[in-house]
């Protein structure tokens, strides 16, 4: 695994710019080829045997994206890749008696790198969608959740409704599911490439934008990171209920089956609870309480 150092400050206003959800679903395609019976030639024995015999998981993700992917440490040790869905693929390899290892990519490159075999999986807070589900394997989902809006704390940036997004500039990524939420709405998106989170809050902040659709989790630690800013946690807008899981290669139905039975373990004996807890302060692996609005006529 390639590692570099990013102190804790930086990691903390890197939070927006990878959100994993946040990557295109319109990734490449994958391949099938139909044997005699018209059934689809699947990767499953393929996949799980090369694990196997390699010994390892290799998984993509962000190391930017705090609390689900990033690096941590002081100045008296080195820093460590850790966060939530870091530490839930840690167990999975744990359980399997296989050793991991990150390969460290954007969220932009994690899908088609499952695609191409460069990688046996991706964990990035990464929403499974029905789009997404026609190319790609997901694991259950290990992670609930829902989208918010990031505006000033003085007006709500003028927005009471999704339709209020109508006109607005909605600072994201030009390939994520929230830029999507947003232009669905009429909202303009500002892109910033690899810039800080610092970038995105502030622009909200000083007026340049008027709004970050993200994750609530997520945005909720972005917020915090910056108490200066004029801007909070949109506090009536609960929208889009997803659900985050591990991508995997299609059809790669034995590693996908290896998974989840891990998985399902670590939810009865209380493990995701914990890990969920540790890193979000609450727990992001149940499906969160109260009314969340679906938004129709939306196709992720």
């Amino acid at each position: 695994m390639k590692k570099f150092y990013i102190g804790f400050l930086l990691i903390m206003v890197s939070l927006f710019i990878l959100s994993a959800c946040g990557s295109s679903s319109d990734e490449d395609n994958t391949s099938e080829e139909n044997d005699s019976n018209g059934e689809s030639s699947s990767t499953t024995d393929e996949t799980w045997n090369e694990i196997q015999e390699a010994g390892e998981m290799v998984v993509g993700t962000s190391g930017t994206l705090i609390a689900a992917s990033y690096y941590d440490g002081d100045e008296e040790s080195e820093d460590q890749l850790t966060g939530y869905d870091v530490e839930v693929m840690k167990e999975i390899a744990n359980r399997l008696d296989l050793d991991i290892s990150f390969e460290i990519m954007g969220i932009d490159s994690m899908l088609p790198a499952v695609n191409s075999g460069r990688i046996d999986m991706a964990a990035n807070d990464i929403e499974a969608t029905d789009k997404r589900k026609e190319k790609f394997n997901f694991s259950n989902p290990y992670k609930y959740s829902y989208s918010t809006m990031v505006v000033r704390e003085e007006d709500n940036s003028g927005i009471e409704s999704l339709e209020d997004l109508e006109g607005k500039i909605a600072g994201g990524g030009a390939t994520t599911i929230y830029s999507q939420i947003a232009e669905y709405f009429g909202a303009e998106i500002k892109t910033y490439g690899n810039a800080p989170n610092e970038s995105y809050l502030r622009d909200v902040h000083n007026g340049r934008s008027d709004v970050i659709v993200n994750d609530y989790y997520l945005s909720k630690f972005g917020v915090g990171a910056f108490p200066d800013f004029d801007i909070h946690l949109h506090p009536d807008l609960k929208f889009h209920p997803t659900e985050q899981a591990a991508v995997l290669p299609k059809d790669a139905d034995k590693l996908t089956d290896e998974v989840n039975n891990v998985l399902s373990d670590m939810r009865e004996d209380g493990t995701l609870t914990k890990l969920a807890e540790q890193f979000y302060k609450e727990d992001a692996s149940q499906k969160p309480e109260g009314d969340i609005q679906e938004i129709e006529g939306l196709e992720l």
